[in-house]
């Protein structure tokens, strides 16, 4: 399961790094605004969802996807993420 993830992560830093041309994930880390308003509406989607109970878990994979676009082109790693949550945890 964490390999999903983990690939998910290994392919949007590679389209940082080579922009491909036809790449979605390429076009979003280029257009920031373009990046923030997918966030935006892929989120507003999911709630949707729940609340319809319908494609739940289609437009959740969708914000996973475009929020970790949105915060690798924005510099925020979810290595540091991961440990701001470990941080968190109750001991």
């Amino acid at each position: 399961m964490l390999k999903t993830l983990e690939d998910l992560i290994l392919t949007i830093r590679q389209r940082k790094s080579s922009l491909v041309e036809d790449s979605y994930t390429a076009k979003l880390l280029n257009d920031k605004l373009l990046s923030v308003e997918k966030v935006k509406e892929e989120i507003g989607e999911l709630i949707e969802a729940v609340e319809n109970n319908s494609n739940k878990i289609h437009e959740a994979a969708d914000v996973v996807y475009h929020l970790l676009v949105y915060l690798e082109g924005n510099g925020v790693k979810i290595e540091d993420i991961m440990k701001e949550l470990d941080k968190r945890k109750k001991k």
